[in-house]
């Protein structure tokens, strides 16, 4: 994140006076630098910030300048509609941005398709590879076989380790 001043230090005991703020650099960070922009009253520009959820806090000094996480459903709508399935499972990890934000716009691009949900798999960010296996065998035994996972980066390995296994079963 950057933070950009008009006078940084005038004396030992002056604040510095912020003039705009870049960032955060991910959803997650949004709410609480968005707190400080207000605080501040100072302009907030977001390269990365993308979860539709950011649209609802309606604060004036955020001004998002990538296209948002909800662009993305449309695209997967249209490739499981293409290949016509029936089904799909999303996998995520349980964190505001995800259920607040895109789920819901996901939910709405499959349900304009026809395309069931019968299953929905929640992963805790703080879940051990053990329990993520549990959850990747609970997949593997479902009639569902289409799934679309959304995590981040450190439980992404885990992730591919286990779908690697099912081949191997």
């Amino acid at each position: 994140m950057w933070l950009f001043f008009f006078n940084a230090r005038t004396s030992s005991n002056s604040f510095v006076q912020v003039k705009a703020i870049i960032g955060p650099e991910n959803s997650m960070q949004a709410n609480f630098v968005i707190d400080l922009g207000e605080k501040a009253q100072v302009p907030i520009l977001s390269f990365s910030a993308t979860s539709p959820s950011l649209a609802s806090l309606r604060s004036p000094y955020f001004f998002r300048v990538a296209q948002n996480d909800s662009s993305q459903v449309k695209a997967i709508s249209a490739i499981i509609e293409a290949f016509g399935w029936r089904e799909a499972v999303p996998i995520y990890e349980e964190i505001n941005e995800f259920r607040e934000g895109l789920l819901p716009a996901l939910v709405d691009a499959l349900q304009d398709i026809d395309v069931g949900i019968p299953y929905r798999s929640a992963i805790s960010p703080s879940a051990t590879d053990e329990e993520i296996g549990q959850e990747l065998y609970k997949l593997m035994t479902m009639k569902t076989k289409v799934f679309i996972a959304h995590v981040s980066q450190s439980q992404c390995f885990t992730f591919h380790q286990g779908k690697s296994d099912w081949n191997d079963g």
